[in-house]
Order: C-alpha cells, then structure tokens, then sequence
C-alpha cells in the first residue's frame, strides 16, 4: 500500500517493500529538479554515497555481493563513471533500493535510512522537514492501530457480555424482538456508566455525525468498556440489580480514566502540562 506525505510542497510517497518503510527517491528528487533519475543517479555515482549503501546492505543483506561493491568504489573517482539504481542492484544483489520503470507505480524507492540521506545530499533543510513530516505521519499510524486494537477487544468483550445477559436476563418466552430490547437496555447501561447518554441520546444530540456513540470513543474509553463488559457480564452472574450494576460500573470507568489519565501525564506529557480533552473523560457523571 502507497501512502504520501507533503514536505515544502512536494508530494512523496513512501510503502512497505520487505515489511520495512521505504520512500521514493524519484518523489524526493523532484525537489531539485524535473529530471529526477539524473538527479539520482549522479549522487550514486559519489564515493561516499558508494561506501554508505555498501555499508547499509553489509549490515541488512546477508545475500550482498561485497566484491562488485569494492569495484565500485575504486570506479567512483572516475569521471566517466557512471551508477544507476537498475546496475547497483543488479550487480551487487542489494535490497536497500528498488527500481522499476513504467508510468504508473514506477520509480526508485529506498529504505528510510537510505532515503534520509539522499535527501540530506540534496539539502539538509529539506531532510529534517521530511523527517519531522515523516514521523508524524507514522504516530498517526500508530495511534489508528491502537484504537482499532482496543476496538477490538471490546468487540470480543461484548460477546462474553451478551453470553451473560443471554444466561441470566433473558427468559426462554420472550420473543427475539422482546430479546433485542433487552440487549439495547444493556449496551445502553454500559454507555449511560462511560459516557453519560444512551446511544439515542448521543444520536439526537449528534444528527450529523454517521455510526454510533462508540465510533467516536477515544483509546481510554474503549479499553476501559472492554473492561466494563467483562465487569458487568460478572455481576449480571450474581443476580447483582441493573441499578446496583450502573453505580458499580460507572465509579468503574472513573476511577479506571483517572488511572489511565496519570500515566499519561508522567509518561507522554512535559511535566505540569495537563491534557484537558482527556481529562473531560473522567468527568463523566462526577455527581
């Protein structure tokens, strides 16, 4: 999968080759000129830039070929020397580059650390803001996983918990649309304890927004209701009354918010800085 990010206007895409980032060269060249290949090819014809890909493929490619590399090199202060992406691959067997031609999803791509120095060659301003742009876009990336990973569990969870309500709540007469009314009452027992509101509620007060209350859950919140269906699937087993329950399960989410909330402010925060749009999470139903 092709992704892109914008660094000082130009557009750079970067993929997964070898289950490792690796960004456009061709992309990155842009920035110097409208022929990027030449571009690319007379920063690889350098001594340096020789002994640093050698390098990189010594350390990561068990398959290299060190000898073609060593001519290389000896080759590189010739003037009539010339290195294009297709021969140092071809020759020396390296993975650090990828090269293929054609219109469409053609184009020389490198590993990031490969990348990174390309661009410095080309201007060092450049690399960092590429660099800054870079790592930003791989938090967000992390942080979409994070979420569908804890929505996830809560999807298991929700199983365990409507195993229990089946078990214990619902009675062989009921018929399955009298059944469904029983379930929605108990995911709304969960969302009135987290958030406050039922899902009408958070739908009536939210016309424009598509999905449900919990589509629009933060990580905290998601992994504190996984951990409150497994809670209430334990109380329901108890005969413990839906009233009883919602106090227990929403003195549950506060305290477990507040927990989650300090270790985020040790841990991901400049000291004394408090994160306010986290911290309304803990102020569900404080009265």
């Amino acid at each position: 999968m092709k992704n892109t990010m914008n660094v000082q206007g130009i557009e750079i895409s970067f993929r997964k080759i070898h289950e490792s980032d690796f960004i456009s060269l061709t992309d990155i060249a842009k920035f110097r000129t409208g022929e990027p290949d030449k571009v690319i090819a007379n920063w690889m014809r350098t001594y340096n830039t020789i002994s640093f890909l050698g390098t990189w493929e010594i350390i990561y490619n068990p398959n290299f070929n060190p000898l073609e590399f060593e001519g290389f090199k000896n080759k590189s202060g010739d003037n009539a020397f010339l290195l294009s992406p297709q021969k140092w691959i071809t020759s020396t067997n390296a993975i650090g580059i990828v090269s293929k031609s054609g219109k469409y999803g053609g184009g020389t791509y490198a590993h990031k650390d490969i990348a990174f120095k390309f661009a410095s060659w080309l201007s060092v301003e450049f690399e960092l803001y590429m660099i800054l742009e870079f790592q930003r876009l791989k938090e967000v990336e992390q942080k979409a996983l994070a979420w569908n990973a804890k929505r996830e569990l809560a999807k298991i969870n929700y199983h365990i918990h409507t195993d229990a309500i089946k078990e214990n709540l619902i009675v062989p007469t009921l018929t399955d649309k009298q059944k469904s009314f029983v379930y929605a009452d108990e995911a709304d027992l969960l969302n009135v304890a987290l958030f406050g509101k039922t899902a009408k509620e958070w739908r009536d007060n939210n016309p424009d927004k598509d999905g449900n209350i919990r589509d629009y859950a933060s990580i905290h919140q998601l992994l504190v209701l996984a951990n409150m269906e497994s809670f209430n699937a334990v109380l329901i087993s108890k005969k413990a009354p839906q009233s009883e329950r919602l106090i227990e399960l929403n003195n549950m989410a506060r305290q477990q918010l507040k927990v989650l909330i300090e270790v985020d402010n040790r841990l991901l925060l400049p000291k004394g800085k408090k994160d306010n749009s986290i911290v309304q999470e803990a102020a569900v139903n404080d009265n």
